[in-house]
């Protein structure tokens, strides 16, 4: 008796067994294009279809594109996703498969790039102002008639407002000398200002420049650039992600990524906010980017070599960190200003198509 239990047992396992790999096999033979990584240029239609056996029949496959719901249908139609005002970056589609009650999901994805390439800009030095080359720039802005720069290195770094026309510094606050500083941005009357690696923002008052708070950052990976649109704070930090934070509370509330015609854009740096673009430094490279703000796409390529030309540089200048970084927009009087980490110039320049 115990024996023919035994081969029962093992019957109902077998059977079980069997039934286990053939849904296993009926998940295999779900395909969904396209293929994983695919890219596309925006405003290209990317059309994406659910493969399944012959002689299946489900009752709906529903369609998601970054868990949200696009498209539902009852056959083996395709679905086709319109790209033109997408954010640029991954995009995930997903698959619901649903008969008899139950479901399988499979997804795919594909990359998003700008439609075009960048429009290729030069420039034109408007006029030369003196530069303080102890300051390792990491944020640079104007307003009311002052620069006002955030300073990187352990150690050295500060904020400080300096006169444009002579370069002095007529304010600052130093860091704790344990803190690398990094981008800053004015949001009313305040100044806020990142760190590099340590996870810390700090807020000042933008007329006294005593320390008002300070708070986490853990949005991104690090800290680097930030800027500020009269609504919203822009920050990246290191990648090709730019995020988006509550002027308030400094809380993540969004992020695009940055890609121009041929891939994503890293260490994106440096940031400015004019005219409803963003501009960005890219990180030890002599160019500056324009991007939108919207999607992430690379609109623009300003090439700003020999802005201070390598022939006219002191002996023992480290040119691999003491790279073209600095930004500032003067609203009123519609000048663009930048310069390089260490620098003895602050250049206003015109950005002129080529």
């Amino acid at each position: 008796m115990k024996n023919k239990f035994n081969l029962l047992l093992a019957a109902i396992v077998f059977t079980i067994s069997a039934c286990g790999n053939k849904q296993q096999n009926t998940d295999n033979n779900l395909t969904l294009s396209p293929e994983s990584g695919t890219s596309y240029k925006a405003g290209n239609v990317v059309v994406a279809k659910l493969n399944y056996p012959s002689g299946t029949k489900p009752d709906s496959v529903v369609y998601l594109l970054d868990s949200v719901k696009i498209a539902s249908v009852t056959d083996s139609s395709s679905v086709k996703i319109e790209t033109a005002n997408m954010p640029m970056g991954m995009k995930v589609i997903t698959a619901k498969f649903y008969q008899g009650g139950k479901n399988q999901d499979i997804s795919t994805n594909f990359v998003l790039m700008a439609a075009k390439a960048p429009e290729q800009y030069t420039y034109v030095v408007e006029k030369v102002y003196p530069h303080d080359t102890s300051a390792y720039t990491e944020g640079l802005l104007y307003q009311d008639g002052y620069l006002y720069e955030s300073t990187g290195n352990k150690g050295e770094s500060d904020l400080r407002k300096v006169d444009l026309n002579t370069g002095k510094v007529v304010q600052r606050v130093k860091l704790d000398p344990k803190y690398f500083g990094e981008g800053s941005a004015i949001i009313g009357d305040k100044i806020m200002m990142l760190t590099y690696q340590d996870k810390v923002g700090f807020v000042f008052d933008k007329s006294t420049f005593k320390l008002l708070k300070t708070f986490n950052n853990n949005v991104g990976v690090e800290g680097w650039g930030v800027t500020y649109d009269g609504n919203k704070i822009y920050m990246d930090d290191s990648t090709n992600r730019i995020w988006f934070l509550d002027k308030n509370n400094y809380n993540q509330t969004g992020f695009i990524d940055v890609y121009d015609d041929k891939g994503r854009v890293d260490e994106v740096n440096e940031l400015e906010y004019i005219d409803g673009k963003l501009y960005s430094n890219i990180y030890t490279y002599d160019n500056i980017i324009v991007i939108d703000p919207k999607t992430g796409a690379v609109l623009q390529s300003i090439n700003m070599a020999n802005l201070w030309p390598m022939s006219q540089r002191p002996a023992g200048f480290d040119n691999d960190q003491n790279v073209l970084n600095g930004i500032a927009w003067d609203a009123k009087g519609k000048r663009l200003f930048v310069t390089g980490k260490k620098w003895p110039h602050l250049y206003q320049v015109r950005f002129v198509k080529k």
